[in-house]
């Protein structure tokens, strides 16, 4: 287990205190290589009233090759459409990216906070500076569920970076992403009584993972180019629920999967609090912490390793104290050279910090 534990590499973006922009945060940022190779960074900036931007900066390195600084870039998206847009406030928020050679185009989901609270959108770019918006996800009904997943307030959704056959042995995109089961969570008022609304046999009410899929016949058309249309995921799986004391609230995507030669490795989060009611708790006292994940390279539903410990809980003083205190949230990986494993996190929903780890010899059991 030890073996997984990542090791802080320091705070690499703060809040620029000049910067409206920024006053309430940087934080949970995607990352991605662009063709240039640099590593290019896009942090989650909020501004007064909580209203998001998703921007972009380029990352530094120092002699040893480690990452120290960053270069503002500028703004990626600015929450300009309706889905993104409610009475209070508007919000493009933690995005993660990765690059998918089969569709040449780097893929960005991100949380749209729209009138009826979070749901996941997705947009795409040649180039990491113009991005094209593909609009909300849409989730097909399946009447086993008996249950439609877009009535959710949805987040936290990563895609592979390499088409995978879904279920139905289609070449897919599939997406991990983490509905909340409240039907009233995004009205965010403290006296209304929460309504839940489970899928049929799933009888655990925490917020837990989730597995779609979009084959990719219906994403391309027949020059291989994307279609300008709503994406449609469907074959849903339910792939991982909190077990463990550390993720006794909720668990949710981290960063995005990588290959290695154990399988697709990514990072998750959990939430622990005194209280673990998931309906009762406040947000003020809960505690996020990472863990990772090894998923089968043909069939990700199949989890390999899943780590029974946190691989990094909040202990420098700018991840206990923040915005939001106690929170280390992963969101953005960059796979380097040996094994080498970079992970780039929100500290306490205020700065961003990074940290890193080599795989292991061999993989760890789990226990």
């Amino acid at each position: 287990m030890d073996q997984f534990v990542l090791k802080r590499l320091g705070l690499i973006m703060k809040v620029d205190p000049e910067s409206p922009d920024e006053s309430g945060g940087v934080l949970n940022p995607a990352c991605v290589r662009g063709k240039d190779g640099e590593l290019y960074l896009f942090p989650r900036l909020v501004g007064p009233n909580n209203y998001s931007r998703i921007g972009v900066a380029r990352v530094k390195f120092n002699s040893e090759g480690d990452p120290y600084d960053v270069e503002r870039l500028g703004i990626a998206l600015q929450p300009d459409q309706h889905y993104e847009q409610n009475q209070h406030t508007a919000g493009c928020e933690d995005p993660r990216v990765v690059y998918i050679e089969a569709l040449d185009r780097y893929v960005m989901t991100y949380s749209a906070y729209g009138p009826m609270g979070p749901r996941i959108a997705l947009a795409v770019s040649n180039d990491l500076v113009y991005w094209e918006r593909l609009g909300p996800v849409v989730f097909a009904f399946e009447p086993n569920w008996r249950m439609d997943f877009n009535l959710y307030s949805n987040k936290d959704a990563i895609i592979f970076p390499e088409p995978v056959l879904d279920p139905a042995g289609r070449p897919a995109i599939a997406m991990l992403h983490r509905p909340t089961y409240d039907m009233f969570s995004f009205l965010n008022i403290a006296e209304l009584t929460p309504y839940m609304v489970l899928p049929t046999g799933i009888t655990d009410p925490r917020a837990s993972m989730w597995l779609s899929y979009c084959p990719l016949e219906t994403l391309l058309k027949n020059d291989g180019t994307i279609k300008a249309a709503t994406l449609v995921f469907d074959q849903h799986h339910l792939f991982m629920t909190p077990v463990e004391a550390w993720e006794n609230v909720k668990i949710g995507g981290g960063t995005p999967p990588v290959k290695t030669k154990y399988g697709w490795v990514c990072f998750f989060h959990g939430v622990s609090n005194e209280a673990t009611n998931p309906l009762t708790s406040h947000h003020s006292t809960n505690h996020y912490a990472a863990g990772a994940l090894v998923l089968d390279l043909n069939d990700p539903r199949k989890i390999l390793y899943r780590s029974s410990e946190p691989v990094l809980s909040p202990k420098w003083a700018e991840e206990r104290e923040g915005v939001v205190s106690n929170v280390v949230f992963p969101t953005g990986i960059d796979l380097r050279e040996n094994g080498r494993l970079d992970v780039y996190y929100g500290m306490a929903d205020q700065h961003i910090g990074a940290a890193t780890l080599n795989l292991p010899d061999q993989l760890p059991v789990s226990h």
